[in-house]
């Protein structure tokens, strides 16, 4: 067989893209996360609203979804992130180059360190829960501290195993095997919605809390042992072993530590999320993390979906360093398109009719209108920073297959410090300042996480331009998307004030459907392309009149 050179190599993936910049398997690559991460959000939006409706913002919700932040700091240390940028690069490298064996021993000396790490991580967290409780959720007390310390003594074991989930999120990815990898988390979210369903009506709302917390052990060990048998396939040969010899192992350490110092950064961010709402008035808690699993749906549909499955591709790339920059180049612009289409509607759909998506997801039972309101505020000063937070995901991606992880998290380090100073005057002093309610200050929360978001997105941006070439979303095509969101937004606004009272869902179904449908038709008309690529994935659906007058 005729070994290519470099430069052939990396020529060959080029000429594979044809009329597009991206390998022809990059959109289908893309497709699959986003259509798995779909069925996995519509699962944990499912969870959410049935959870919303036994718990609303209540004490016992309070303690649930602050005492997830702290075992989550675990799996966000050593899970999916962190393997993303250490492991896959590697990996995925050396199965380029052909290191079959080599790439099967790193994984398996991955797996038994982070097994070891991770047990031990476990064990400690359980012992300290009472201490770490205290510095997370300062204002807790009482009872409500004692139930908080209960619920994170039993989450850790389940987060451990969520961790092993990652290793193997991480084989399956470097093999183009994305559907099962991020489509697995549905079990997580299943067995929850089993035990609210199931429980739900017979038990208190603090013995409620601690059976679902019980079914959150068992769905993570489902989404782990759903994904071993296939990346055990792949690897083919396991060797179990802690040997630190080979140079690829070490690197992938190396590129560990700066990428789980960035990790910690980022969970600083959400502990002080936390520790602020905690201050504020019962149910600011609750209402920040249920703004926030709307608010992360368009950044793991579409900012997830594009990194995961640009990370391998341009991780294997080879040839000069000027070819490498260019090929990275090209497929960061694409992406960032791609990203943009969708994300920028989201905002607009957020900021104008955030209140109709609140209600259509969680009004129910305990959860009001009221509620619903509150959420609103939150997720709008969320929404300030979406799309620098989706954009950025995919910059990151590409400093990390350049090997570096070291310059993202020293971004994350400013945009972590200027969080913390942010929060401070308008999470605390500016609702008393100005003499309205505390409850505010949850919106202040999420307006300086949106701020201090498109100050680490502008850092990061400026200092990939300098290493690789200028990059970043042309502005006709941003302003054809804005145009055509707000747009949009007035149609359903207009529709909002026509209808009569219906049920949330049915007002949500009635106001949202025309939102997107009118974007759609307006980026179509304004010839944006990305349209053109959902018409074709669309058209095997359509019947063949419709299909000739597209095609036209």
């Amino acid at each position: 067989m005729t070994q290519k050179s470099p430069n052939n190599v990396l020529k060959d993936k080029q000429d594979d893209s044809s009329k597009s910049n991206e390998p022809k398997t990059s959109g289908r690559d893309a497709f699959l996360v986003a259509s798995a991460i779909f069925l996995s959000r519509i699962a944990g939006l499912v969870r959410e609203r049935v959870f919303a409706s036994y718990f609303g913002n209540s004490d016992a919700g309070d303690a649930f979804k602050s005492g997830l932040k702290i075992p989550n700091f675990l799996q966000n240390l050593f899970g999916e992130g962190v393997l993303s940028a250490s492991f896959i690069p590697i990996y995925s490298g050396l199965r380029a180059k052909g290191k079959e064996v080599e790439a099967s021993k790193v994984a398996g000396i991955i797996l038994s360190l982070l097994t070891l790490v991770t047990s031990i991580l476990v064990l400690l967290g359980i012992l300290l829960t009472p201490f770490l409780i205290d510095i997370i959720s300062p204002g807790f007390h009482d009872a409500k501290r004692l139930l908080t310390i209960h619920l994170v003594q039993i989450f850790f074991p389940g987060t451990g195993l969520l961790v092993l989930s990652a290793w193997c999120l991480g084989i399956l990815n470097s093999h183009r095997k994305f559907f099962l990898s991020y489509v697995a988390p549905v079990f997580w979210n299943f067995a929850q919605i089993a035990a609210l369903f199931i429980f739900g009506n017979s038990s208190k709302t603090e013995d409620l809390a601690i059976k679902v917390a019980w079914a959150l052990v068992i769905g993570s060990a489902l989404q782990f042992l759903i994904q071993l048998p296939l990346a055990l396939r792949l690897i083919k040969t396991l060797e179990i072993s802690m040997s630190l010899k080979l140079d690829s192992v070490r690197e992938v350490i190396r590129n560990f530590v700066p990428v789980i110092i960035a990790r910690g950064v980022v969970q600083i961010s959400a502990f002080t999320d936390n520790s602020f709402a905690s201050l504020l008035p019962s149910g600011a808690v609750s209402a920040m993390a249920y703004a926030q699993i709307i608010y992360m749906l368009p950044v793991s549909l579409f900012g997830m979906s594009v990194s995961a499955a640009e990370l391998p591709n341009m991780s294997s790339a080879v040839g000069s360093a000027e070819e490498i920059a260019e090929y990275l180049r090209k497929k960061l612009n694409n992406g960032l398109q791609q990203i943009a289409f969708f994300v920028v509607p989201s905002v607009v759909a957020f900021l104008m009719l955030g209140d109709i998506v609140v209600a259509t997801l969680y009004q129910s039972g305990k959860f009001s209108s009221d509620d619903t309101k509150y959420v609103w505020k939150v997720l709008a000063g969320f929404s300030i920073g979406l799309l620098a937070t989706t954009l950025g995901r995919l910059y990151s991606s590409t400093f990390y297959a350049l090997h570096d992880t070291r310059t993202p998290l020293k971004f994350a380090v400013i945009r972590i410090i200027f969080l913390i100073v942010l929060i401070y005057f308008l999470a605390l002093k500016v609702p008393g300042w100005l003499a309205i309610d505390r409850s505010w200050g949850t919106a202040g929360i999420a307006v300086a996480t949106g701020i201090s978001g498109w100050l680490e997105f502008l850092l990061l941006r400026n200092s990939l331009n300098k290493r690789i070439g200028k990059t970043g979303l042309p502005i006709n095509f941003t302003m054809k998307l804005w145009f055509a969101a707000f747009i949009s937004a007035a149609v359903s606004w207009v529709v909002k004030f026509l209808i009569v009272a219906l049920h949330p869902v049915l007002t949500g179904l009635v106001v949202l459907f025309p939102y997107g449908f009118t974007y759609f038709v307006i980026v179509w008309f304004l010839g944006v392309p990305q349209i053109g690529s959902i018409l074709k994935k669309l058209e095997r659906f359509l019947p063949k009149s419709l299909k000739k007058f597209i095609r036209s």
